[in-house]
Formats: structure tokens, sequence, C-alpha cells
């Protein structure tokens, strides 16, 4: 009962994206039933800090990764924080629970000239499907908008005069990201092949050959194909594009506030990792150049 109420909580007061209120969900689903196989403890809200650590080292034993554990255990953070406002609880079991350390890990990047590569060698084609293609690839890079928001991008948020586009981010947040003269021309030059394509359904800015507007794994794909073609890196995915136009932005001298602003982080500290990358080009720069080094 209360997990529902906490899911209902999420979708319509909080206002999560439906793929993080899942993932809250199959999180406090999957706890409910470790609850009720191992401690025949059906109701999730008496649950102890013993029980919370008990699921802990079973997923630790599976070989779950930390990052992983972590996530759940802010969930399960959550779930009581919600309860105890409730009144349910009189003190959440996870105050006593200590989240597993993990691995720093550089965000993955394309360089430079990989990217630019990309957006100019490769063939996309005149129709409406190469032109959405590549206007997948080409806005994604160059405004580091997230896929989930480029899926949902609306006609009515890109803004050709004043060279920008509104995008809707996580929880509802509303940002202006500017977009260049190039890319400006471009989705000029594809709108009237938009209006060309029959049973259209979609009120979004990209749309498919069919009509339907654009999903998940389709863009994945776009961006796996592509990027294959010019890069070598295992990971390929369109978070990829995200992390290499942040990237760039700092290697050439953008603000870290600004990228903030621009990527829609919550924190700065989100938006720090990125400057790693960009002390890893120093420190090269500096073994190759320096004397002494």
């Amino acid at each position: 009962m209360f997990i529902e109420q906490f899911i209902a909580y999420l979708k319509f007061e909080k206002r999560y994206s439906p793929n993080t209120v899942l993932a809250y969900q199959k999180d406090l689903n999957q706890f409910g039933d470790f609850l009720l196989e191992q401690f025949e403890l059906k109701q999730i809200e008496t649950a102890t800090h013993i029980h919370i650590r008990s699921w802990l080292a079973q997923m630790k034993q599976e070989g779950i990764e930390s990052k992983t554990i972590n996530r759940k255990i802010s969930t399960l953070k959550s779930f009581y924080k919600y309860l105890h406002r409730l009144g349910q609880i009189k003190q959440s079991p996870t105050a006593k629970i200590i989240s597993p350390k993990t691995k720093k890990r550089l965000p993955v990047f394309v360089k430079e000239t990989e990217i630019q590569a990309l957006l100019k060698q490769s063939e996309f084609g005149e129709d409406v499907k190469g032109q959405t293609n590549w206007l997948i690839l080409e806005i994604l890079y160059q405004t580091g908008m997230r896929k989930s928001e480029l899926i949902n991008l609306k006609l009515n948020r890109v803004d050709l005069k004043q060279r920008q586009l509104q995008v809707l981010g996580k929880g509802n947040k509303e940002r202006i990201i500017p977009i260049s003269h190039e890319l400006t021309e471009s989705i000029k030059s594809y709108l009237p092949l938009r209006l060309e394509v029959k049973d259209l359904q979609s009120d979004n800015l990209l749309v498919l050959p069919s009509g339907k507007a654009l999903y998940p794994k389709y863009v994945y794909n776009v961006v796996t194909k592509y990027l294959g073609q010019f890069t070598t890196l295992s990971k390929r995915s369109p978070h990829i594009l995200r992390h290499t136009f942040a990237t760039h932005l700092l290697n050439n001298g953008a603000e870290l506030n600004a990228v903030k602003e621009l990527l829609g982080h919550a924190s700065l500290a989100a938006t720090q990792v990125y400057t790693h990358n960009s002390i890893e080009k120093l420190k090269n720069i500096h073994k190759k150049a320096h004397p002494k080094s």
C-alpha cells in the first residue's frame, strides 16, 4: 500500500520522469520480495537496518556493482523519509546504513576530430529518415541534451529566430539552450521534409518516416551505428555525446557554471566531473612539451 502511495507521490507531486519512477518501483518491489522470502516480513514499513544490511550483503555476494547498490540505498532513503513525514515510522531504518564506495570514472567522450569527421563525412541521405538521423547526432552534440529530452523536444519549443531550444528536463525543469547558425539552418531545411511525412502523428520536432515520434531504442541505434564508424570507444550511447558536449566546452574555455546551466544539472558537483578530463588534457600537454616531465 505504502509503495503505491510513494510511487504516486513521485509521479504527481515530484513529477519525476517515467524511467526514474520505474527504477524506484523496481527497487522497492525487489526489497519487498527479499523481506518476504528471507524474513517472511510482509510490511516493508516495519523493516529495520538489519534487514536492509542483509539485502545489501546479498547483492554484494551476487556481484552487483556498488553504483547500483548505492542507487537502491537512495531509493530506500527517499521511501522511508516519505513514511517518516507521513508519521508512519518514528525513525528511518536507513540512518545507520553506510553506502559503499564507488570507483570514480572519468566521463568517456569523443575526440573533436572524430566528431567533426562523423558529422561531415557520413552519408545520411536527403530524405526525412536520413536528415532525422543527422539531426539526432547534431542536436545531441551541439546542445548536450539528454536522450529523453531530444525525443520529447516539441516543435513549438524551437525558436529559430532567437536561435534557441526550450528543453523540458528532469523534474519538469525548463531550460533554454542556444544553438548555432549552422544548426538553425539545418532545422529550417528539415521542417519541409517533416511536413511531407504521411500520417504525421507527433508534434515533436524529430519524427520517424512513419509519422510517429522517436523512441529510445531508435535514437540509441542511430548513435551507436554512426559513432562506431569514427571512434574506437566501446561505449557509444547517446549519453556519450552529452559527455562530449560538456568536455569540449570546458576544454575550449567555457565557465563551469555556464556548462552546468546548459546541461540542466541541479548542482555544480555533477558538472565538476568533466573538469577532470580537462586536467588530464593539461597533464598530457605538459608531459609532451616540458623538458623535465
